[in-house]
């Protein structure tokens, strides 16, 4: 099993590549100049395991929430390497990206994955380990006002930007219940890879076409909007 897998949701630029379990990846903090790394990340891991995109059994990228700008980058890669070489494509949350990283860096089986909205809001959602050693989610992914969360019960660790941008805010809401915090957590592609090895082998494939990013603030506005 080969899956390729990129994201430019926030400030971070990565790429990854799975083969067999065994994942190589390029990682770097580039804000602003994802479109110039991206491409060249995906042909150095390509070059290097001495292959070519064809050999690919499918594609994966961080299909958000983040930047409105920086999901659509990784949408557009993916949907042109896709076309181009006739694979499937796997979108995969950028949350639980972090979510899995915490887990594989500290052991957290139940971690809350928080992204700075900007405005003054959270992407967030809760996440918790499955059987199979991968994180899931449980509920929704939400974006709120730091304020209106609302956690559930037990003890959480906590990753990602909006955990240092509103960590005084969202730890009042856990009161005492912190594990641990790690607010410098961004999405890697590296996480996505080992998260799109188990939909590979799930079946849950996309064609190119339909895999889309996901905002969040789209699905606000539209429950807004049937609920006049």
């Amino acid at each position: 099993m080969k899956i390729l897998s990129v994201d430019t949701a926030t400030e971070a630029c990565s790429a990854a590549l799975n083969i067999d379990g065994e994942i190589h990846s390029i990682f770097e903090l580039a804000p602003r100049v994802h479109t110039k790394l991206i491409l060249s990340m995906v042909q150095n891991l390509i070059e290097q395991a001495g292959i070519e995109i064809a050999d690919l059994d499918a594609l994966a990228f961080g299909r958000g929430p983040g930047s409105f700008t920086g999901v659509r980058i990784a949408t557009g890669v993916v949907h042109g390497l896709a076309f181009a070489a006739d694979l499937p494509v796997i979108p995969i949350s950028t949350l639980a990206a972090i979510a899995q990283s915490t887990y594989t860096d500290h052991s957290h089986a139940n971690v809350v994955a928080g992204l700075d909205a900007r405005m003054g809001g959270i992407y967030w959602g809760c996440y918790q380990l499955a059987e199979n050693g991968l994180m899931q989610l449980s509920g929704e992914e939400h974006v709120n006002s730091p304020g209106e969360i609302d956690l559930p019960e037990g003890e959480w660790s906590a990753a990602g930007t909006a955990w240092g941008v509103y960590g005084a805010v969202l730890e009042q809401k856990l009161q005492g219940r912190l594990l641990g915090r790690y607010p410098d957590y961004l999405p890697h592609a590296a996480s996505m890879a080992q998260l799109a090895a188990y939909e590979y082998q799930q079946g849950n494939l996309l064609d190119a076409a339909k895999a889309q990013p996901v905002y969040l603030r789209n699905d606000v506005a539209k429950k807004a909007a049937g609920s006049k």
